[in-house]
């Protein structure tokens, strides 16, 4: 099972799940905890391989990882602690599997808080992926994995969020990382479909206005499905809830708080503004 870590405030109050990205670790949502345990139970995972899920074994069945087995993953987890549903924060990579989660298990998961959403590639990511497919096996590992942040957080002011994400991708092993790449070549199909297919699941994206890759497409899904709110955060990249922890936090609180008392606006700009929190 996943290595989790909880914080309990209330046994009824509602389930916050935190779900990183792909090289990264729990370690990521070291400036939401504080806020988040005010409101919520909280729920951080660390997926296989990462943080301190290394002890997970791959069987002969799923020596290439898929995102359904990683999906599931999380299922056991709150299967193990009788959590039958929760609000679910991602960021990057864990956005995809917290859509996932929303398509194989919808009945579990209350709202999505999506932050840096992959919901389509561009062109320039699509190259991204073919360059690392096709120097995966020629180079160290480490080497992609700086110039993919770099490509993806390039300003001076994303500097602590590539330097966070390097080093908790060191801690993945090389054998590790080549199976987590593996998942490039489901993603074009899976995004697809996601687009195609409305949850109505009570969703927030929470992208940074530098977010160049990802953002435009966010801004254009939130127009064609039901419950579905954008808000962008200035002076932010792909990582807000790094670059800018306090609007982060308070936003996706405050969502969140609205959700759980069934009041959702017909639009996040009609929100009343949050005091910091």
């Amino acid at each position: 099972m996943l290595h989790y870590k909880k914080h309990v405030i209330a046994e009824d109050a509602p389930w916050v799940v935190f779900v990183h990205g792909a090289g990264g670790s729990s370690a990521i949502w070291f400036l939401q905890i504080k806020e988040f345990v005010k409101h919520f139970n909280v729920l951080l995972v660390d997926l296989r391989g990462h943080g301190r899920s290394k002890h997970i074994t791959t069987s002969k069945e799923v020596r290439h990882y898929n995102f359904e087995v990683i999906t599931r993953d999380i299922i056991e987890v709150l299967d193990d602690l009788q959590i039958q549903q929760a609000h679910f924060i991602g960021i990057s990579l864990g956005t995809i599997i917290i859509r996932n989660l929303g398509e194989l298990a919808p009945e579990r998961v209350a709202s999505m808080v999506m932050g840096g959403a992959i919901i389509r590639l561009n062109v320039r990511a699509k190259v991204l992926v073919a360059v690392g497919n096709f120097f995966k096996s020629l180079v160290p590992y480490m080497w992609l994995y700086r110039f993919f942040a770099w490509i993806i957080m390039p300003k001076a002011r994303h500097r602590k969020s590539r330097i966070m994400f390097v080093n908790e991708a060191k801690k993945v092993a090389q054998k590790e990382f080549m199976r987590w790449f593996t998942l490039t070549y489901e993603l074009n199909p899976l995004l697809k479909y996601f687009e195609e297919k409305d949850t109505g699941i009570p969703t927030l994206y929470l992208m940074g206005d530098e977010d160049y890759m990802f953002l435009p497409a966010v801004k254009y899904i939130v127009k064609r499905h039901t419950n579905s709110y954008l808000e962008v955060i200035s002076n932010s990249g792909h990582v807000c809830n790094i670059d800018q922890p306090q609007e982060f936090n308070s936003r996706a609180i405050k969502f969140l708080c609205n959700v759980s008392l069934q009041s959702l606006p017909e639009s996040v700009d009609t929100m009343p503004q949050l005091a910091a929190v």
